[in-house]
């Protein structure tokens, strides 16, 4: 039957088949419920429900969000009420169900640490079969350019409140996210036929003005801390969302992709790295609090060269503001975070053009992961081998890693080295933070402009001599690729919305 709620609000309110306790249906557009009280999972028949089976138990994803939280979209209001937890191949997320004005209803799901709010949208042509889809590959929809950056096969393993849809418990199927240079997510969702899509763009919760959000001392801590599957030692999460960890006793890394509760895979590691800002360490940078949580040592190289450069990675987290990656190399420190959209890259890969700036190409190499510890918001792995291109224009930076089944774009800029060894109060060790980028500077302003002259007047004699030399000589090399120094920064996995 439906009923009124707060004299303007109008809801659906029927028994449950199942156990004959109330369920609540808050947005029209909702036609499957879970029972609160015995979880059988019903479909709405004008003012009556049908039982059509039972929801599996949830598992706890440590969010902020919880049923019933309220906030605001583009100034109109929302409340959240129902949620779908999926499983794939990298592990697991969740997707919030939010109602606006009664009629329409939304998806705020999790992306790269970060959210996403989307929008059911109505293509104007079927969408091509997920198979024809692949990872890296441009296709237009209504109009609008977008590069394929995953195609994963998921399963539901569970829900909770009211739904607009609700896909076969367990059954596999596939979703495909595409991106563009605008900041647009678009997500083909391959449970149904013909497919469904929502369009979206990132958000962050402080934005959003959510109210009836879940407190941290409300939070069930069970299961935060358990035993290292290779040494037996205690090992605590301190995020939300993590689906890797490291052993502080033995290195070792543990999946968590499946969740805590059951057997636990985990691969040794040996000849730990020592970071140069210990995990924990906290930081002020671009006006926010970070804290160190995860590091990554990786290794580079040419396509068909055997020399190799390292470089290394902070995982850095704001409550507030999401992951961030602070990037140490030999050329320089930089600060990066991935991209909601995929930038537009050239044919050749000389050019990206990234929210209307153009930047380009500076190397390309094969990236390795060869240690990590800490915890990570995506499935990371000794081992782990992408193929990546930086780019540059100015202090801006923009990085893309391409592994098989996903494609990630991360974009920032240079940060000075000092300043990051103030931020995590390490003056006094200040000269280890200097890099290869700061010589030039500080040597030249230590001289004189007659020294300078003369400088400049003996690096062109020796230009012309060169030229002349190199003018008597045969052959080249295409530029392009790093030959030192490290990488502009992110994640080796963990796009699309997990």
């Amino acid at each position: 039957m439906a009923e009124e709620a707060g004299g303007t609000q109008r809801y659906y309110r029927a028994p449950c088949p199942g156990c004959g306790a109330p369920v609540e249906f808050r947005s029209a557009q909702s036609t499957h419920a879970v029972c609160p009280y015995c979880q059988s999972t019903v479909v709405r028949q004008g003012d009556t429900l049908a039982r059509t089976g039972k929801m599996a138990e949830l598992f706890d994803d440590f969010s902020p969000l919880q049923l019933f939280a309220a906030g605001r979209i583009q100034d109109k209001p929302f409340t959240i009420v129902g949620r779908l937890q999926y499983k794939y191949a990298g592990g697991r997320w969740t997707e919030w169900i939010a109602a606006l004005d009664g009629d329409r209803t939304g998806v705020l799901s999790e992306d790269n640490g970060a959210y996403v709010f989307s929008l059911p949208f109505e293509l104007q042509r079927t969408a091509p079969a997920a198979a024809d889809l692949r990872v890296g590959a441009t296709s237009a929809f209504n109009g609008q350019s977008y590069t394929v950056a995953s195609n994963e096969e998921v399963t539901l393993v569970s829900a909770q409140g009211e739904l607009p849809h609700l896909p076969e418990l367990g059954r596999p199927f596939q979703v495909v996210e595409l991106r563009n240079d605008k900041g647009l997510v678009l997500s083909l969702d391959y449970g149904s036929q013909p497919p469904t899509a929502s369009l979206g763009r990132s958000v962050d919760l402080e934005s959003l003005q959510l109210t009836g959000l879940r407190e941290d001392s409300a939070k069930d801590e069970k299961g935060r801390s358990f035993n290292c599957p290779n040494c037996g030692s205690p090992v605590t999460l301190n995020l939300a969302d993590s689906k890797s960890v490291t052993c502080r006793s033995c290195n070792s890394i543990i999946d968590l992709s499946q969740g805590i509760g059951g057997e636990l895979k985990h691969a040794a590691q040996n000849e730990p790295v020592r970071p140069l800002i210990a995990l924990g360490s906290m930081g002020q940078l671009q006006g926010a609090q970070w804290q160190v949580v995860g590091f990554q040592h990786r290794m580079g190289s040419e396509p068909g060269d055997d020399e190799q450069f390292g470089w290394d990675e902070y995982l850095l987290y704001n409550k507030k503001r999401g992951f961030s990656f602070l990037v140490d190399a030999e050329d320089g420190w930089s600060m990066v975070r991935p991209t909601t959209g995929a930038p537009v890259m050239a044919e050749n890969g000389s050019t990206a053009t990234y929210l209307g700036k153009r930047y380009q190409q500076q190397y390309a190499y094969n990236a390795e992961t060869t240690y990590v510890a800490g915890e990570f918001y995506w499935q990371v792995e000794r081992g782990q081998k992408t193929f990546n291109r930086d780019f540059a224009v100015g202090g801006a930076l923009l990085s893309m890693e391409r592994s098989v089944n996903e494609l990630t774009w991360s974009s920032g800029s240079k940060i000075d080295s000092g300043a990051v060894a103030t931020a995590f109060k390490l003056d006094a060790k200040k000269d280890l933070f200097e890099r290869s980028d700061a010589s030039p500077v500080s040597a030249a302003s230590g001289l004189g402009c007659g020294t300078i002259v003369v400088i400049a007047i003996v690096i062109i004699v020796l230009l012309i001599i060169l030229s002349t030399c190199s003018s008597n000589s045969s052959g080249g090399s295409g530029g392009g690729f790093r030959s030192s120094g490290g990488s502009y920064g992110g994640s080796s996995s963990g796009g699309g919305h997990k």
